[in-house]
């Protein structure tokens, strides 16, 4: 058994998740795994005690969306956690990989996998930006230096992601990941995209709404930006937000969201460092 649990947070969609753990059942590392029911009502949590008994269940009352992974994490007895959506699954050696480049290499605290969709293998655009990433990289770890992550593709180290906090609980889900990016960088660790890391992604849209996803992303990177980023940066975030906003109603809808906010951002910012923001600037693309 490997030194890494995976973690998987799941909301009324027993199906899949079942087919989920059946394909985790064939990695040869044998990790365990630890499913969150994020308040699911289709009884998810009853499905995996009687099917799958090697698997840990976290019940949660409510949905917590993606900071229900945080609970997982806490629920994990290993050093290393992989992180795995219920509609994804990691390649065979994928874990026994990542364990041991996080063994090798200690200033490094997670990990992100190349995402290869559907049964063509189209490799997932965001993977494409960070195998491309320009910054520097003070690690010899194989690999991309990254200032953000997937989060059902990517392996961490337990005891940073709880330091941090893990993912914060207002956000609820969509573009989750770089507030506990920042917050690893500014701890100083590094955060490293792997390319013979591999996670099988056959995407689910049932049960979402389009819309309301993307409302939600928008509004999330905006709070990031005021949580994070220096003033300028900040400023630059919300202007960008404002024009896209003329125009768009998701976006009008993402920018009063964030406004309503603003009474808890303001207690708790918390502007990264020079060194980081000037990591975020060299991108040629905003990350938040």
């Amino acid at each position: 058994m490997t030194d890494c649990t995976i973690v998987i947070a799941s909301y009324n969609r027993r199906p899949l998740l079942d087919a989920t753990l059946a394909k985790l059942r064939e990695v040869p590392e044998a990790p365990p795994v630890v499913v969150v029911d994020d308040g699911s009502t289709d009884g998810t949590a009853d499905m995996v005690r009687e099917r799958w008994p090697n698997v840990q269940v976290v019940a949660l009352p409510e949905n917590h969306g993606a900071a229900a992974r945080n609970a997982g994490v806490r629920a994990a007895r290993t050093r290393y956690v992989a992180f795995c959506d219920d509609d994804c699954w990691w390649r065979s050696g994928g874990i026994a990989r990542a364990v041991a480049l996080l063994d090798a290499h200690p200033g490094v605290a997670l990990l992100n996998a190349r995402v290869v969709v559907h049964d063509d293998e189209r490799v997932d655009e965001a993977c494409a930006q960070m195998e491309a990433s320009p910054l520097p990289k003070r690690t010899a770890c194989p690999g991309s230096a990254i200032v953000s992550f997937m989060a059902g593709a990517s392996v961490v180290r337990r005891d940073a992601f709880l330091s941090v906090g893990g993912y914060h609980e207002r956000y609820h889900i969509g573009a989750e990941e770089p507030l506990a990016a920042l917050d690893l960088l500014a701890q100083g660790w590094e955060m490293i995209y792997v390319n013979d890391l591999v996670v099988h992604h056959y995407p689910c849209t049932g049960g979402r709404v389009p819309e309301r996803r993307r409302r939600m992303v928008l509004r999330n990177r905006l709070w990031t930006a005021w949580l994070r980023r220096s003033a300028r940066g900040a400023w630059r975030a919300t202007v960008a937000l404002a024009r896209q906003a003329r125009r768009d109603r998701v976006a009008r809808g993402a920018l009063l969201d964030a406004m309503r906010g603003l009474p808890w951002i303001l207690r708790e910012r918390r502007p990264v460092d020079a060194r980081v923001e000037a990591l975020l600037d060299t991108l040629p693309y905003p990350p938040v």
